[in-house]
This record gives C-alpha cells, structure tokens and sequence, in this order.
C-alpha cells in the first residue's frame, strides 16, 4: 500500500469507529482487526501503519467527529506529510473548500468542568499518550527481582512493589513465566488500588466489581490465606477469572450477580466482610492513553447513569462490610463527580464512616481519597478507603 492508499485505510476504519462509537459498538481495535481480515492483500507493514494512523487520528480529536476524514484532516492540519497525501492515486478525494476539519483537543469541552481541578491543563497531554506495558509479579509465586532478570529492557515501577514496566508494544503472551502464572499483565495503577486494600492472610474479601479478576487476583497473591470472593454481573467478564486463577495458582470463589438483587444473594456475607473492593464502573477518563476512543463514548445521559450505578453499589458494600472492616471505592476516572464527590456524598448518606489514609507514596489528596494522574506514569484513578465503626 502506498501512503496515501494507507492515509485512505485509515479513514475508512475511523467511519467504522464513529458509527460503532455511536451505536455502542465494539472498540476500536476490533473493528482495525476485522477491517484487514477482509484485506488480505495489506502486509503487516501496511496494518501496522494503518493502525497507528487511525490511533493518532483519535487521539488528536477530543470530540466525536463527523467522520474519518474529518478527523484525518485535522490530524493532517499538524502533519503536513499527510496533508500532502490527499488528492494522491488510491488516496483520499482532494481537499476542497466543503470539507469540515476535527478540532484538536484532549479533552471533551463538556467534560471540563467535571475533572478534578487537581487534574491541570498543562497535565492534558498525558491523558493520550501511549502507555507501557506494565506487569504485576505473582509475589505468592516469584519475587520482582527474579523476574525483572528474564525481561530485556524491564524496569521496576517507582510505585508500586509488585510491578514491573516495560516498553510499549512488547509481547509477553509467549512467555515461559506467563504460562508458569508468574505475572499478569496489569497497569500500575490498578496495582496500587489493591495495594490500597490493605490484605492480610486470613481475611474476607470482597471483590464486588471484579470484572475478569485482575484485582481479585492481586488479592489473592498479597495474601495467600484470605478468603476471597470476587462478583460481577457480567457472565463473561467473570468466565475469564477461573483459567487466570489456575495459572496463578490462587484459590477465588467466582458467583454472578443479578442485579438489584446483589445483597439478597450475598445474604451469606451480610457484615461479614473484613474489605469490600468497589471497584466501580466509570467514564473510564482515566485509561483514555489506553481507549482514546472512550471520550466519543461518553455522554452526560452516560455519566449521570454511571454515577447513580456507584452510588448504588457503595451503599451495597457498606452493608457488607462487618463492624471494624474497610470499604476501598476506586474509580478509573479523572472526573469529581465519580471519585472525590461521590465519597463526599457517601459519607452524607454513612455520617459514622471514618476515612483512613490508602498508603499510597504518590498522587495527590482529594477529598477524603488520593487521586492519580497520567503525569504520574500510571493509569488515572481514585481510590479512597473506609472504615466501618465497631
């Protein structure tokens, strides 16, 4: 493929995106992955380029565009090299005076009064820049010293004890220690979130929102002798725990929730929990460096839905949670609204709640949590931690 036959690849892949985006449709890794199945002809050259393409086209616009060209000519405006393109054999039609242009931003102009103040326009940037790769060492089965001695190019991360990060792009599905359950693939972020936590071995856990487990499982490896429940409401994001357990070599009991009914089938530990992780779902502000796309995503319908649902599941955990026990809420968000402000809120509705220092050497306080950034080399998130009065 030529450059201009890739810049227009590139466009065609993004008019996929904008209609999935609108239409909550798949991400928009899928959607370049299925755009090439059909394509055999593209080398991996050629699907590398294209990707990479429609990647800096997304991260370049902060709102949805009208469509794939729309954002490759804004993204064109700053490159001159593909402003060039247009016009070209196999490329785009010419640019002409009818064509509309993406505005460049990072941030949704709506969503700028929601992020924290903490969160400063000078730290933008750093909301879309392309992440590492960060693993967490499976400290019930290896020490990081050990395993940072079988990567190449591998530091450890400079917060978290657990972590080590490598460049962005390696590949380490492949790997021996990977088969051998000695690490998985988690940004330190949400490394720090169950750092946050505070297990110790003998204690129950509760993992309400756990998705595929990455959390549970961090659990599990800090304290090897909890017990450790980890619920979701979504069948196949929860399917993926088991084989990740078994590689691991970690002991998690797995049950589907129905909601609203969350606390009639978790009658059996009804202030019985020594931590309930809320790990709640978000607007996702904080991993844009790994979703881009997700700030198309978001609308104000979609935020006030979110929030409602977090302020449900915390006033679940709180009646969870024994007498004496910790509740850790964690928000992979930039957003007040869904970490400083909801806690405020919470504490509203939980006057008797006492707020207890998560201790984490990094990020800011917020409120009665602490709030990391981008700027920070991590994930964005809040996390806060609760103790329940005896």
């Amino acid at each position: 493929m030529t450059p201009a036959a890739r810049l227009q690849a590139a466009i065609e892949v993004l008019d996929e995106v904008i209609a999935s985006v609108r239409d909550d449709g798949p991400p928009a890794d899928a959607i370049v992955t299925r755009y090439f199945k059909h394509r055999r002809y593209a080398g991996s050259k050629d699907r590398r380029a294209v990707r990479e393409l429609v990647f800096r086209g997304i991260r370049h616009t902060a709102e949805r565009p009208e469509n794939g060209r729309a954002a490759m000519i804004g993204l064109a405006k700053s490159e001159p090299e593909l402003w060039d393109l247009f016009g070209q054999p196999r490329g785009p039609e010419p640019l002409s005076d009818h064509d509309t242009c993406a505005e460049s931003g990072s941030v949704p102009a709506w969503l700028v009064p929601e992020l924290s103040p903490l969160v400063t326009p000078d730290e933008w940037p750093a909301l879309l820049e392309r992440a590492p790769l960060d693993l967490r060492v499976n400290i019930a089965k290896s020490s990081r010293d050990e395993l940072l001695e079988q990567f190449a190019d591998a530091a450890p991360t400079p917060i978290s004890p657990w972590g080590i990060r490598l460049p962005p792009g390696s590949r380490i599905d492949d790997h021996p220690a990977f088969a051998s359950g000695l690490f998985e693939v988690q940004d330190e972020g949400s490394q720090l979130i169950a750092l946050s936590c505070g297990a110790e071995n003998r204690e129950r856990i509760i993992d309400l929102c756990a998705g595929a487990g990455g959390k549970s499982l961090a659990l599990a490896a800090a304290a090897s002798d909890a017990t450790i429940i980890a619920t979701d409401s979504n069948r196949a994001r929860l399917s993926g725990l088991r084989p990740r357990a078994e590689r691991a070599g970690a002991v998690i009991e797995t049950r589907l929730l129905n909601p609203p009914n969350e606390l009639e089938e978790l009658a059996d530990w009804r202030t019985m929990a020594d931590i309930v992780l809320v790990d709640a779902p978000c607007s996702g502000s904080g991993t844009w460096r790994r979703n881009p796309e997700g700030r198309w995503r978001l609308t104000p319908q979609r935020l006030d839905q979110l929030t409602a649902a977090q302020e449900r599941l915390l006033d679940i955990a709180a009646a969870l949670v024994r007498p004496g026990g910790r509740l850790v809420y964690a928000v992979c968000s930039l957003l007040s609204r869904e970490g400083a402000g909801q806690i405020e809120r919470f504490r509203q509705r939980h006057s008797s709640w006492i707020s207890e220092d998560t201790a984490i050497a990094a990020g800011r306080a917020d409120g009665a949590g602490r709030l990391l950034t981008p700027a920070h080399r991590t994930d964005g998130f809040f996390v806060a931690r609760l103790r329940r009065p005896c």
